[in-house]
């Protein structure tokens, strides 16, 4: 007797009805924005540096009387009519630990490039499943201070460009933008195949990032989450491990001080480039 028919379930298979699966030999897919739908953005710095970022389309701000005073007086404009509330009506938008400082706005995503996009010679930052949004936050801000190109992570495996992020970010994600890639060592081979130099950080690597050559063209500086480190496969796509010198105690540091330290390292032999930026 022939066992019962099981039903048919693809259309709950969570790749059903997005066309064939990509085999071994398809290329590597971006995905060309940081956020479906509207973002939402709350907090001084990251309104503001949304407000003066004339790529971003603004759909809604909302404001205390006290946050529109500092706006005014830090001489930035709301290009839209502000819906000006009590603070409670910010609270109730946001998880009860939001620090709004009386602001709250959503707008658009920003347009971002892809992995072919991004300049040759440029400097990115590749997250191997981070997901803190706090720590990605972090990360965001550094790397606008230090002029990073592009961060480069995994659509499924990374918090959403928005709320807790681009409030940890303080006003970094107008400046840098999230890549989301769907295999991250596919990414990696893609930007090696544009010259870039694909550095692995690693307690335990060989060399210190100091010495670590990084070659002529872009770098790629390759983060792992915290305790787990960068995976295995990560670890094998990148061209070079290094370690950060600490000569301490200590030898582990949080995420995204171990990105600061690595960036001011790395810019410190690849300077930014002022006349590609102007």
């Amino acid at each position: 007797m022939r066992p019962p028919r099981r039903p048919d379930r693809s259309d709950s298979r969570p790749w059903a009805n997005r066309g064939p699966r990509r085999g071994p030999d398809r290329p590597q897919r971006d995905f060309p924005r940081d956020h479906d739908g509207p973002v939402t953005l709350y907090g001084f710095h990251s309104v503001v540096e949304a407000l003066s970022n004339p790529k971003r389309r603004i759909i809604r701000l909302m404001a205390t009387e006290n946050a529109l005073a500092r706006l005014a007086e830090a001489g930035v404009a709301t290009r839209v009519e502000p819906e000006i509330v009590r603070p409670g009506a910010i609270d109730r938008l946001l998880t009860p630990d939001a620090v709004h400082q009386g602001l709250y706005l959503e707008a658009e995503a920003l347009k971002i490039p892809t992995l072919k996009t991004i300049p040759q010679d440029g400097l990115v930052l590749v997250l191997d499943q981070i997901t803190d949004p706090h720590n990605v936050g972090a990360i965001v801000r550094t790397a606008a201070a230090f002029a990073v190109d592009a961060i480069v992570t995994t659509a499924r495996h990374s918090p959403e460009a928005t709320g807790v992020l681009a409030k940890s970010a303080s006003g970094g994600l107008e400046h840098v933008p999230l890549v989301l890639v769907q295999n991250l060592a596919r990414a990696l081979e893609t930007l090696a195949e544009r010259g870039f130099r694909r550095v692995g950080l690693d307690s335990e690597g060989p060399e210190t990032l100091d010495a670590t050559p990084l070659g002529d063209g872009g770098v790629a500086l390759v983060l792992g989450a915290e305790g787990k480190g960068l995976r295995q496969l990560t670890r094998q796509t990148c061209d070079a491990l290094a370690r950060l010198d600490m000569p301490g105690a200590i030898k582990s540091l949080n995420v995204s001080n171990a990105a600061a330290i690595a960036l001011h390292s790395v810019r410190r032999e690849k300077p930014f480039n002022a006349e590609r930026a102007g």
